[in-house]
């Protein structure tokens, strides 16, 4: 297999060391990418599966899976070490057992919003490029936010808030947004600030951003149904691995983080898992500093126990 750095596209992956140390995938290996996002992680773990392995990569964006295919196809990764699906991790379990794989040896689940989206005005996630309020990682389905912002009240704003980013200013957020309903990348960053300043002038400038930041994470949460692809990933996982496999998520807000340690201890006390991470591992000094995106992620692994008699005796 072709040799070379895990950076395929603009994408740089987070902690990819400290993925494919807990991941371990090995020659012959059947590892499951569930966000292959760049295909950062997908390259660097392809590197380890040998002629015999084989990499299942997932993402729900169907604007940017076509590209970061077309980047690990000239990269050297053919259809025999490699396939690409168009979908949602939530249907990992379908996808499975469309392949005729039920279970297999890792899973990846890296739940930061890639580069490429981040970077891409027209996508509308970040407040400091000017576009449509749109924040749908798979822009070709559902309503963008600006949309279901118009739908709620100021109550079901700042429940959003909340809920999903532990916003402490929400009530004042909520109001203006309801008020202005906006339309427009910078139209929310400039809502926010308004009324951030207007009720709470005294906040400081790094506490402002952070508000900004939190409100554009909520509204892409409840967009894109998040959360709730999380939970019925997380239920689903045990199912998918086999004994003895590895499972490795990463995470980028507290939201994410209490799912993942919630569904991993509940495995550990019921003997699904014989083993997960006692705490979470963070990126290195050197990565955070060089990319401020490693610097909120956080790595959870855990390992899959026996399966029930009932299971043990179907392939994986």
């Amino acid at each position: 297999m072709v040799d070379g750095p895990p950076e395929v596209g603009p994408h740089r992956p987070i902690m990819v060391e400290e993925v494919l140390h807990h991941l371990r995938p090995s020659p012959g290996a059947f590892v499951v990418d569930c966000t292959v996002g760049g295909g950062g992680h997908a390259a660097a773990i392809l590197r380890h599966l040998g002629p015999s392995g084989h990499l299942l990569g997932l993402d729900v964006d169907a604007l940017e899976l076509p590209l970061t295919e077309a980047r690990l196809r000239d990269a050297g990764y053919g259809a025999e070490v490699l396939t690409l699906r168009h979908a949602s991790f939530r249907d990992l379990p379908a996808v499975l057992a469309t392949l005729g794989r039920p279970r297999v040896d890792a899973i990846l689940v890296d739940l930061g919003v890639s580069a490429m989206q981040h970077d891409t005005p027209a996508r509308g996630f970040s407040y400091k490029l000017p576009g449509p309020l749109d924040l749908r990682l798979d822009p070709t389905t559902g309503a963008p936010a600006s949309a279901r912002l118009a739908e709620l009240d100021a109550a079901a704003i700042a429940d959003v808030l909340t809920r999903f980013a532990d916003e402490p200013h929400a009530a004042v957020i909520a109001e203006r947004l309801a008020a202005t309903r906006p339309d427009t990348t910078h139209a929310l960053d400039r809502q926010v600030r308004q009324a951030l300043a207007a009720a709470t002038p005294a906040l400081s400038k790094a506490e402002v951003k952070m508000s900004v930041r939190r409100t554009f994470q909520a509204i892409r949460i409840l967009v894109n149904d998040e959360l709730a692809a999380l939970d019925a990933l997380l239920a689903s996982l045990p199912s998918c691995l086999a004994p003895g496999g590895r499972v490795v998520v990463l995470t980028f807000h507290s939201g994410e983080d209490r799912r993942v340690k919630q569904a991993f201890k509940q495995g550990q006390r019921s003997g699904t898992y014989t083993r997960i991470a006692r705490a979470v591992v963070r990126s290195a000094k050197d990565e955070t500093f060089a990319n401020r995106r490693a610097a909120s992620a956080k790595l959870r692994w855990a390992i899959r126990g026996r399966l029930p008699r009932a299971l043990s005796t179907n392939p994986s």
